[in-house]
């Protein structure tokens, strides 16, 4: 089964942005597949202005948030992988979802069990 979560992201964006409100995502940079401006991270976390006017070619998709921006000036290609995302939230308000830190990139996949027979007996 596909993880929730980029389609919880797709949903809160566009209900952030639709109130005219600043989306900002809290992401893990600790992540191996993480493409991040290092000189903003502070404790293993970086926070993400995503608003349409601060960024460009936004791309919301399963695996990774994919944008192009400015750090002091300078152009970066930001990847943030899904798995490290950790929260997004409108700045103005707070309001958002915070994703729990499991690790979706090793989940076990789901058991496929043959079917037991039922355990019934005739009472008489």
């Amino acid at each position: 089964m596909t993880s929730l979560k980029p389609y919880l992201l797709r949903s809160l964006y566009e209900w952030i942005i639709d109130n005219d409100l600043t989306p900002h995502l809290l992401v893990d940079a600790s992540h191996p597949h993480a493409v991040l401006p290092m000189d903003y991270i502070e404790d293993g976390k970086i926070v993400l202005n995503v608003r349409p006017q601060a960024i460009q070619g936004l791309s919301l998709g399963n695996a990774t948030v994919e944008f192009n921006t400015r750090f002091n000036g300078q152009s970066m290609h930001i990847i943030a992988p899904v798995p490290a995302i950790l929260a997004i939230y409108a700045k103005e308000n707070g309001k958002g979802m915070v994703f729990d830190r499991e690790d979706e990139d090793n989940e076990p996949p789901p058991e496929n069990k043959p079917p037991q027979r039922p355990h019934l007996r005739v009472v008489k």
